[in-house]
């Protein structure tokens, strides 16, 4: 055993000391030395009950003949960090918690680890972390919240609020409205309950086959959830015995079947820019072009908000993640010759039962023939862009509109609650990107902003930051190159035409070649950023979104 370098024999003496201080028995030391990582904060909804997830895969530990010792990771709350300058310290944490987690399981010698993440970029640097260090590793997630129904028969979540916000500014709910819906949107602890970036990640990590089946869509409080973790406790000594590791599981089949469930359930735009990640570590191969070519035969089976009704509690009734990777099987799309943590996938479906076909559609009759994302290619995104086109009015999928150029997200909320964007207008945001902005930052103020408003089926809006996984309408994120790295992006100018052809997988500005190269050669201004610490550091070693957003080698 790996644990056996600070374990065994005399000159381990101190070591073994040092264990015993906390507690630990000779007859502990003996059996396999597992890691719980724990992501528990009492600031983030989605985390403020991991604490009883943890002990229960420690239970499960435990009882399967291991040794848990738990220690934790930082986790930051997206929806909190949104429409200020936190969310600059939102997606670089991905990294900081990779690092950590490398420290922590290498210093100490563990044979295995448990990861319990829940919320967006977590989920991402955990799964990093576990094919960088290549051991056995199980995912047990904190599961989504519960979305509850208000007084006019809708079913509520964060997004709910956020859009709330722009009806209130557009005059459509007065402050009493607007209470209401800030007081129910939320009504448990978990990830927040629509198809956004932490629940995406977390039902693809289960269909990639690290966490065990129903991991991506229990709800928080349901007590199957606790046993799920037991489950999952025991599971990794299991692991540990049979020298299964990360990399046995994340290869080139599953990282593909995750991109077909990816699509069929219409995730967040994130995944794109986090499963290029986890491919760097894991040294696959990835690439945006292979995204369109996985959507281009993949339907998109579900409409969960913010493209649609349903929330993950009613994917969960319907059969979860394990239901639409059988309905994908149907079809040929899914290689289920995969391992998982609990055997190969085909073990896995044989015993799927569909409920109903309300939340999942069939193969056969879709809500659309083609894939949830779309990545655009053009002379303003010469290396890809990415939305959500699931949750795009069809009405948006082709268009041509005018520029309105801004280059920071506060800036264009202050022009869309000021009404001073109009129907036809493209609202473009700059300097946001991974190492502009730094960090990326999620532009779920302004796409609410322009849906709460009523504008979201006649305005499009284009960033080289990101955006949330509640985000809906033609929201076109992921610009490479940024306009800080000297992408088109940073000499586009107010008034110019932008055309937008989410048929064709196209994003074009409509000014010529001429022009184009007169206003490289004036070159642009940046705008001035006084950066110190970790985030001057962040923005020094990012390379572009295209890749992943990782850092430089």
């Amino acid at each position: 055993m790996i644990s056996d370098s600070i374990k065994k024999g005399a000159e381990r003496a101190p070591h073994r000391s040092l264990l015993k201080a906390n507690g630990i028995t000779d007859k502990q030391l003996e059996k396999p030395v597992i890691a719980v990582v724990n992501s528990f904060n009492e600031i983030v909804p989605g985390h403020t009950h991991l604490q009883q997830i943890s002990r229960a895969v420690k239970d499960g530990i435990l009882a399967a003949g291991g040794t848990p010792l738990e220690f934790n990771t930082i986790a930051v709350c997206d929806g909190i960090a949104m429409g200020h300058r936190g969310m600059n310290y939102s997606l670089c944490t991905r990294e900081l918690i990779a690092d950590s987690i490398e420290c922590m399981l290498k210093a100490h010698s563990f044979d295995g680890a448990v990861f319990i993440p829940n919320c967006d970029k977590i989920v991402p640097a955990m799964l990093m972390a576990a094919v960088r260090l290549n051991l056995p590793s199980a995912f047990i997630s904190g599961g989504p919240m519960l979305s509850v129904e208000d007084n006019c028969g809708n079913y509520l979540d964060l997004n709910s609020v956020f859009e709330a916000v722009g009806k209130l500014k557009a005059g459509m709910i007065g402050e009493k409205e607007l209470k209401s819906i800030e007081d129910n949107a939320c009504p448990s602890c978990g990830s927040c309950s629509g198809m956004f970036t932490a629940n995406s990640m977390n039902c693809l990590t289960e269909a990639i086959g690290l966490a065990l089946p129903g991991g991506g869509t229990i709800p928080a409080v349901y007590s199957q959830r606790i046993r799920l973790a037991k489950q999952t406790g025991e599971i990794i000594i299991k692991l540990v015995e049979d020298n299964i590791c990360a990399r046995d599981i994340i290869n080139q089949k599953s990282v593909k079947n995750a991109l077909y469930t990816d699509m069929a359930l219409g995730c967040s735009t994130n995944t794109v820019l986090h499963l290029a990640a986890l491919c760097y570590e894991a040294d696959l191969p990835f690439n945006l072009e292979m995204v369109n070519e996985i959507s281009a035969k993949t339907p998109n089976l579900c409409k969960l908000a913010p493209a649609g009704a349903h929330h993950v509690q009613d994917l969960h009734r319907a059969g979860g993640i394990q239901a639409v990777l059988k309905e994908l099987d149907s079809a040929g799309l899914i290689d289920t010759s995969a391992l998982t943590i609990s055997g190969r996938l085909s073990e896995r479906l044989q015993s799927v039962e569909y409920i109903g076909r309300n939340v999942i559609k069939s193969f056969k009759e879709p809500y659309s023939k083609t894939g949830g994302l779309a990545v655009l290619f053009g002379n303003i995104a010469t290396e890809g862009a990415v939305v959500k086109r699931s949750a795009v009015d069809v009405k948006m999928y082709d268009v041509i509109g005018t520029a309105r150029v801004f280059d920071c997200e506060e800036d264009a909320v202050l022009a869309i609650y000021g009404g001073k964007i109009k129907k036809g207008d493209v609202v473009v945001i700059r300097f946001e990107g991974p190492a502009g902005g730094p960090g990326m930052r999620e532009m779920l103020l302004p796409t609410s902003a322009i849906a709460g408003m009523g504008l979201d089926r006649d305005v499009a809006l284009i960033t080289d930051g990101r955006f949330s996984g509640a985000t809906r309408g033609a929201a076109i994120g992921h610009i490479s190159p940024e306009a800080a790295a000297g992408g088109l992006i940073a000499y586009v100018k107010e008034g110019d035409k932008i055309h937008i052809d989410i048929n064709h997988n196209v994003i074009n500005l409509l000014v010529g070649v001429e022009e184009i190269q007169k206003r490289k050669a004036e070159g642009f201004k940046t705008p001035k950023k006084e950066l110190s610490g970790y985030l001057k550091r962040y923005s020094n070693l990012v390379q572009s979104a295209g890749c992943g957003a990782i850092f430089k080698k």
